[in-house]
């Protein structure tokens, strides 16, 4: 189940494994992710956000097929903490860390990466679109939750939070932080404007750096992650000035 990064490396690893595989997708993912997805000879099913769940359960049912989660699995969350020891590279002492946020993985992978090497101070940031603000609802109701969610940052609109993102996330989290599309489309123009590639869920915590977001900034050392630059030409024409 994936709007196109997950789908990406799940349709890649499969090929290089040589199994059979298949990608259920949003939508209102863009059609050239998932052109980019059957390239590696798995198939793909788009459907409206609120049937995913049914139809990978069709799948497993049905087809007999495993279901491997995109972002509610211990593995996947650990792969994604190798980014937070690649920042700690970098920066071993952050001040401020703000990464996007969609069912959590790469938040909660980075978070308790950086946390558990000793990095107590640091704060740590989600950000999610106003439309699809799931892990901001969860973190309210102290329990995952799920909403029809909306926006333009496909990538950051699954339909529910994960459980053990959420349970990370409220340990190693300071907090959530919204945006909204067009904060999300400006930060895409001004990255490509600067030579950087990046598809609109990537740079939902650029936005929230520069739409002031975040909170007591002046003078910390920063940690911005882009996490993506999954996106076609067609779709970069829309958001260019």
């Amino acid at each position: 189940m994936s709007a196109g990064n997950y789908g990406k490396s799940f349709a890649y690893a499969s090929k290089h494994y040589g199994s059979k595989g298949k990608v259920v997708m949003p939508e209102t993912a863009p059609v050239s992710r998932s052109i980019l997805i059957q390239s590696f000879g798995v198939e793909v099913e788009r459907v409206p956000t609120s049937c995913l769940m049914n139809v990978v359960n069709r799948c497993v049912q049905e087809e007999n097929m495993t279901f491997l989660h995109s972002y509610d699995d211990l593995d996947l969350i650990a792969g994604h903490a190798s980014l937070g020891m690649e920042v700690l590279e970098v920066m071993p002492e952050p001040d401020v860390v703000v990464v996007c946020c969609g069912g959590g993985g790469l938040l909660a992978g980075v978070a308790a990466a950086i946390k558990r090497s000793g990095c107590d101070k640091t704060r740590i940031y989600g950000v999610e679109p106003e439309g699809a603000c799931t892990m901001y609802k969860s973190f309210i109701e102290k329990k995952p939750v799920g909403m029809d969610t909306k926006s333009i940052a496909s990538g950051l609109a699954p339909p529910f939070a994960g459980t053990l993102p959420f349970e990370l996330c409220q340990r190693y989290v300071e907090g959530i932080v919204l945006i909204n599309d067009e904060e999300i489309k400006a930060a895409v123009s001004t990255l490509y404007r600067s030579g950087l590639v990046v598809e609109p869920s990537g740079s939902a915590a650029f936005a929230a750096i520069v739409n002031n977001k975040i909170p007591e900034l002046e003078g910390k050392n920063a940690v911005c992650i882009l996490s993506g630059g999954n996106i076609g030409k067609d779709e970069l024409a829309n958001f260019s000035d």
